[in-house]
């Protein structure tokens, strides 16, 4: 999927000569957490966010520091941290430069920058101009619209094939100690797993199966360096 397939076009913005307020406002009435900063030939200079006002001299949240950092840390810095916590301007709190993604790339390198430069929003360009934003919230949108229905008209046999299938494409368990029985629906988990993370990635597998209306864990988990054996969940829970 391409990133001009969910991305938020037009997107909402802001000039560099707006006031702090007027973006705030903005954000507020509009219930979004972040705004692309343009120039005059609407050419995206930056991005201004929450996060961004979250130092503010009016809140009193300046950044403190004891005397011994104070003359430690450089007077430069100093000198940009007061602008961003008593700057007026969104030119003067805003983040600058800003990176971007174009309508045409992949979600997959959405989201790879998303996570690499630990930002909740991407704007897009083409040809040097700003037609849209790409945020998390999008992505969601997306997930919810992608997940599968869960209703199905498939029999058991097909469902267990199907549960099967899905385990042997996984490198976890590829090792055939896992098996499945469908009846009515209901997948009943059964073999053997030497991590506890593998019981919990074998549950999802097969929820993601269409057709399955609940999972029934009977996996016994075996440590693999001493060999003791622990019985499943319910086995513990119905000798209790």
């Amino acid at each position: 999927m391409l990133v001009q397939a969910i991305m938020t076009s037009p997107a909402i913005t802001v000039t560099a000569s707006a006031s702090v307020a007027e973006a705030a406002r903005l954000m507020l009435d509009n219930r979004i957490s972040g705004l692309p900063v343009v120039g005059a030939n609407g050419a995206l200079v930056g991005i201004v966010s929450e996060g961004d006002f979250l130092r503010r001299s009016e809140l009193s949240t300046e950044r403190k520091r004891s005397w011994l950092l104070e003359w430690l840390t450089s007077s430069g810095r100093i000198a940009a941290e007061y602008v961003r916590t008593h700057g007026r301007r969104v030119e003067e709190v805003m983040t600058a430069p800003v990176s971007a993604i174009a309508p045409t790339a992949s979600l997959s390198d959405a989201v790879r920058l998303m996570e690499r430069q630990e930002i909740k929003r991407l704007p897009v360009v083409e040809g040097g101009r700003l037609v849209g934003i790409v945020a998390r919230s999008d992505l969601l949108r997306a997930l919810s619209q992608a997940l599968p229905a869960t209703s199905t008209s498939a029999g058991d046999a097909q469902i267990q094939a199907a549960i099967e299938a899905a385990l042997a494409k996984q490198s976890w368990s590829r090792n055939g100690f896992i098996h499945s029985r469908v009846t009515d629906g209901i997948a009943e988990l059964t073999g053997t797993v030497f991590d506890e993370r593998e019981r919990l990635a074998a549950k999802v597998a097969v929820e993601n199966v269409a057709g399955v209306t609940s999972v029934k864990d009977q996996l016994v988990w075996v440590d693999p360096y001493y060999g003791i054996a622990l019985p499943p969940p319910d086995a513990e829970t119905s000798q209790a």
